[in-house]
């Protein structure tokens, strides 16, 4: 479960963020996760809350907005969304497809007191 990793990867920005700005609390952090991330928001959310315990960000909100997945067909030259990995073009039906975005996870904002 690679989300473990995310997670402690998330709390270390958290902990950054609450040091630069002088924050004792962190209240909500905001994530944007393309559909192409190979993240599952549930787990996510359950080793969010476990590696956060006895830090700056116990408690956070953690919310989570998903990105679509993006291609640019080579055919017919349109970049189309794509739901996952292996889908055909929505236009032409190709697989030649070149992923040009939801494959990125970022902290969008951080919330603190």
């Amino acid at each position: 479960m690679h989300e473990v990793a995310l997670a402690e990867g998330v709390l270390r920005i958290v902990e950054d963020a609450a040091i630069r700005c002088q924050a004792s609390r962190v209240h909500t952090v905001w994530l944007e996760i393309g559909a192409l991330a190979h993240v599952e928001p549930r787990a996510l959310r359950f080793c969010f809350d476990a590696v956060t315990r006895g830090s700056v960000a116990d408690g956070a909100a953690l919310e989570i907005e998903t990105r679509p997945g993006m291609a640019w067909c080579m055919p017919c030259g349109e970049h189309v969304a794509l739901a996952g990995f292996g889908d055909a073009c929505p236009n032409c039906g190709s697989y030649q497809l070149q992923v040009v975005g939801g494959e990125e996870m970022r902290v969008k904002e951080i919330g603190v007191r």
